[in-house]
């Protein structure tokens, strides 16, 4: 990472030169997204421009991947004016069919970032993958948190190093957000802490509503400044509040459906890595519980299943060492591996010489 990077702080807005370098940056490196300013002309007006801004469309992206009673619902959009939007984001962003070798080219070139474990990103295939979804779920104590404050940092690495050399959102809905364990994690490294704490733009959720009002401004920053990682630290734990007894239960699936939805946006906008925690029930009906050992699932029923790209099961090892599975990936075994929880973040264990 340049020192012109490390000394970025995350501002709720940025000069256009600042915007134009970013463009720029992205050009010359992996694509990055179009802004929503482009779309001006032909019968689109800087005011419309300005409605859609409002409603959380930052970029030519966002319009194209979003259904035309999306755009309807903007006001003051009217239904011709719909029409013409999207036909002109359509003529930017590639909407048709691509050949199986283009697409196999476009994905040998996506960044995974580092979790600290050597062991852990062999079992992920180099690490946490960007443009997808990873989510982990666990108990309480399995290292769910400590691997998102590790991301946190190692998302601000060179690309060389493991990282994705862009700065990093985290919604904390538990309040466990720490910025101490940043410091040392950001030490381990050789990074200036200072700087790295700067890079991280931290929101604390406070209900569900609340936390999907963040991904809009979430989107606004990321079309201003370059960002690699989105941490959602839990998904759920607002859901199982908000929303209780099987009456609510249509509406809460609903309402997380739709923030599935759009988390898988920003990360195909963007390009960013999105990791989300999940909490964990358990199943108390007697047939399971004799045939599994361990009759524990993860909240948010096959919303959140179809919804993650990756999903990873956190287990309590020995002393400081934990156990990760791959639960469920598109192209990722089913194995297992172990890792530890130190002071300066994720790491391997530690081999124990005999006597």
């Amino acid at each position: 990472m340049t020192q012109g990077q490390a000394e970025e702080v995350v501002e709720s807005a940025v000069a256009p030169r600042e915007n134009e370098q970013y463009m720029e940056d992205e050009e010359e490196g992996v694509n990055g997204p179009l802004l929503i300013e482009q779309l001006e002309g032909n019968g689109i007006t800087a005011g419309d421009i300005r409605k859609l801004k409002a409603e959380g469309f930052h970029t030519i992206e966002s319009v194209a991947y979003t259904p035309k009673k999306a755009l309807l619902a903007v006001k003051g959009i009217s239904e011709a004016k719909a029409d013409k939007i999207s036909l002109e984001a359509a003529k930017l962003v590639p909407l048709g069919f691509t050949t199986a070798s283009e697409f196999h080219s476009r994905r040998s070139e996506l960044i995974c970032i580092t979790t600290g474990s050597k062991q852990l990103d062999t079992l992920l295939g180099g690490g946490v993958e960007t443009g997808s979804i990873t989510e982990v779920f666990g108990e309480f104590r399995t290292g769910k948190s400590q691997l998102c404050h590790t991301l946190a940092v190692t998302c601000q690495l060179p690309i060389d190093m493991g990282g994705g050399e862009g700065k990093c959102l985290y919604i904390d809905t538990e309040g466990t957000f720490r910025p101490v364990r940043l410091v040392s994690i950001a030490q381990r490294y050789g990074l200036n802490p200072d700087d790295c704490l700067d890079n991280v733009a931290y929101a604390r959720a406070y209900n569900a509503d609340h936390q999907f009002q963040l991904l809009n401004l979430a989107a606004q920053m990321m079309a201003e400044s370059r960002f690699s990682l989105l941490i959602v630290d839990s998904i759920m734990s607002l859901y199982r509040t908000d929303y209780s007894g099987r009456g609510e239960l249509s509406a809460r699936q609903s309402h997380v459906a739709k923030y599935m939805r759009t988390l898988q946006r920003l990360a195909d906008e963007f390009g960013i890595a999105v990791v989300i925690t999940n909490q964990v029930v358990a199943q108390v009906d007697g047939a399971s519980a004799m045939f599994n050992p361990d009759p524990k699932k993860p909240i948010g029923g096959n919303i959140i299943a179809h919804s993650s790209t990756t999903r990873l099961s956190f287990k309590k090892g020995k002393a400081e060492t934990r156990i990760c599975k791959v639960y469920d990936s598109p192209c990722l075994p089913e194995s297992e591996c172990v890792f530890a929880i130190y002071e300066d973040g994720i790491g391997d264990p530690k081999v124990e010489e005999d006597s």
